[in-house]
């Protein structure tokens, strides 16, 4: 393979005045710059990283960890025709920094600004978009595939940290890594030395020789001799070279699965880092996985005392690391969802809560203070999560399967065979519904409506704010004879005073919040806010309005939606979810009734039919069309036109 870092400019020679990072544009800059050049290189990008990520917020710990990795994966592979791939890409700050995006960083997670995480559209520098865990072997291993069967020589390095490797979906990739062969490596950057002994001079040393040449030709001769052997000697030879080397170097596990493991090394360290990855990268043999043990959070201005407060931050002073970030005015819904579960648990103990390594996102590190024999928290392993409590509910039990929505989509076949079949009564807390912001399109919860309520057996309820979110909890602990789901937005509530002592809802009724004749907006979940400023807005231009808060996605409230449709001449449906979710449910309805035979006008507003890049909640629903002047626009719309609207994404049905 030819590599840049020898090219015609040869190494550069640079004053120690000047600014190092100020030269790398690229991998091309830095592949030109002297070994002896790169620990300032790396203090200075760490120092960059920290001023940006200041002003914007963000993903911050994994980036500063992966520091000095980053420089020395850029610096001897051949990137980007070597393809690197970052699983999750919340460390692909550095990476982002290092590969011409340096002036745009400041833009990161703002409108119109860079991807949070890496981006194939943005950056040949980004071979494979990222934003879930625990995908980066697999995409590795169908490029090195791909490659082999070209007759070509590219490598592709996934880079995965310890807690992505807690998914099934990263050993399912390994188990078929050996049709890869050397094409593939994997770079497992251990961040809480979870798998890691202790690393230093004796630890290099070992991976330097087991991953050289020279050991791994005698090692590969070894072989053919041990092949000549009778086959019981052979077999003795081979486990005692295993267990040889998972003594020096603990890496049986990742042998049985096919690699061939060097570590652990120090990932601060580019005297230990460097010659590894160039033995790596010479060798003919793999796959290789390289484990590399790495402080997450180095540099930080924060302190020790908030090492598990800096993995995402807000705006922040470099030199003092206090945060800038707004009081909340009210609590957020799930800070909501956490307490009124917490109050369910303390009647009923066989209420159980199991989150998907995000105790503290959900809310869930509460509810494990107070019930530490009924938390669960089971990694990034989202399938088990749910079967799991597919499991304890069919014992009897009452589990709460708390997921962000757009995480619960990697447990679909699950919520559909070991639930919605079987009609166990799991319960399932969807937090982040809807649009969630700087997250961009990889964490939205776009689609948890159309999924769950397409399933039968399902209850899935939507909450528009705090006491109904109690309701809904309190109604999804005392529903024993099916599976539901009570879905709740990111961020602080609208205030409304909590319920001491809430009731349960009936099941599939909605409510009438706001009485009107003439328009009926039949909201689901946190747009009704939104559908009441609306209607204030068509009241005064002379449109009398009714708001219906539906609360159930299914099942739908069929009294309530025939009243309102026998008297009123418009329904408009509104609902923060893609197509095909509550809108659709409720024209499939009206039309099986004949009731759209009668003149009846309705719309249904929804997310449109395209991913919506990263912003500011409000301006991304405003983009959208779900706000209250989008509801306004669409009710004129419908009611000063005849014609059926041009929009393939509009669900209309005219006179």
């Amino acid at each position: 393979m030819q590599h840049d870092a020898c090219g015609k400019l040869g190494k550069l020679s640079l004053k120690h005045d000047t600014p190092i990072l100020d030269t790398v544009q690229t991998p091309v800059d830095l592949r030109g710059l002297k070994k002896s050049d790169l620990p300032a290189l790396a203090d200075e990008l760490r120092r960059d990283m920290i001023d940006a990520v200041s002003q914007t917020g963000g993903h911050f710990g994994a980036g500063l960890g992966v520091v000095e990795l980053t420089i020395a994966l850029h610096y001897v592979f051949n990137t980007p025709e070597d393809r690197l791939i970052w699983d999750v890409g919340h460390q692909a700050y550095p990476h982002k920094i290092l590969t011409g995006r340096r002036d745009a960083m400041r833009t990161i997670r703002q409108p119109g600004g860079l991807s949070p995480f890496t981006k194939r559209k943005e950056s040949d520098y980004d071979p494979f978009g990222a934003g879930h865990s625990s995908t980066s072997i697999s995409a590795a291993l169908g490029m090195a595939v791909a490659e082999k069967l070209k007759g070509g020589d590219r490598r592709a390095i996934a880079v995965i940290g310890d807690g992505a490797m807690s998914a099934g979906m990263a050993y399912e990739a390994m188990n078929n890594a050996r049709q890869a062969g050397r094409q593939l490596i994997v770079v497992l950057n251990d961040n809480d030395m979870s798998i890691a002994p202790a690393v230093g001079s004796l630890s290099a040393y070992l991976a330097r020789i087991l991953s050289s040449r020279s050991f791994l030709t005698v090692r590969e001769a070894a072989k053919k001799f041990l092949d000549s052997l009778p086959r019981t000697l052979a077999e003795t030879a081979r486990r005692a070279e295993e267990y040889a080397r998972g003594i020096a170097t603990g890496g049986t596990l990742f042998d049985e699965l096919g690699f061939y493991y060097i570590g652990p090394i120090d990932g601060h360290n580019l005297d230990h880092l460097l010659p590894v990855l160039e033995n790596v990268r010479d060798t003919d043999f793999g796959p290789i996985l390289v484990h590399v043990v790495t402080e997450k959070g180095r540099g930080n201005p924060f302190g020790e005392a908030h090492k598990e407060k800096f993995h995402a931050v807000p705006k922040f002073d470099v030199a003092t690391g206090e945060r800038f970030k707004a009081a909340a005015k009210s609590p957020s819904f799930t800070q909501v969802f956490a307490e009124a579960l917490i109050k369910e648990a303390e009647q009923d103990d066989r209420i159980c809560a199991i989150t998907a390594a995000m105790p503290t996102g959900t809310g869930l590190d509460k509810f494990e203070d107070k019930f530490p024999d009924r938390f669960f928290d089971v990694g990034i392993a989202e399938q088990h999560a749910v079967t799991f409590a597919a499991g304890l509910a069919a014992e009897g039990y009452k589990p709460f399967a708390t997921i962000y929505s757009t995480f619960l989509q990697r447990a679909y076949d699950q919520i559909v065979h070991d639930v919605a079949v079987q009609n166990l009564p799991v319960r399932f807390a969807i937090d982040r519904a809807g649009l969630v912001g700087a997250d961009g399109p990889t964490h939205a919860g776009s689609f948890d409506i159309t999924y769950l309520a397409s399933l039968p057996n399902m209850v899935v309820m939507a909450a528009a704010d705090e006491p109904d979110l109690q309701r809904m909890i309190k109604t999804a602990a005392m529903l024993d004879d099916c599976p539901s789901a009570v879905r709740y937005p990111r961020g602080e509530g609208l205030g409304k005073p909590l319920l001491d002592d809430p009731e349960p809802l009936e099941i599939g009724k909605g409510r009438i919040v706001k009485s009107g004749k003439s328009i009926a907006i039949l909201s689901l979940g946190a747009r009704l806010g939104e559908a009441l400023d609306a209607a204030g807005k068509l009241d005064a231009k002379g449109l009398s309005t009714t708001v219906a808060d539906m609360r159930f996605a299914k099942p739908i409230d069929h009294d309530l939606i025939r009243q309102l449709a026998a008297s009123h001449d418009l329904l408009i449906t509104i609902e923060e979810g893609s197509i095909g979710g509550f809108g659709a449910h409720v024209m499939d309805w009206l039309a099986g009734e004949g009731l759209l035979d009668d003149g009846l006008k309705i719309r249904a507003m929804k997310l449109p039919d395209v991913f919506i890049d990263h912003g500011k909640p409000e301006g991304m629903y405003s983009e959208a069309g779900l706000d209250a002047d989008g509801i306004v626009k669409t009710a004129l719309s419908a009611l000063r036109h005849n014609d059926i609207s041009a929009s393939p994404l509009d669900l209309t049905k005219q006179r």
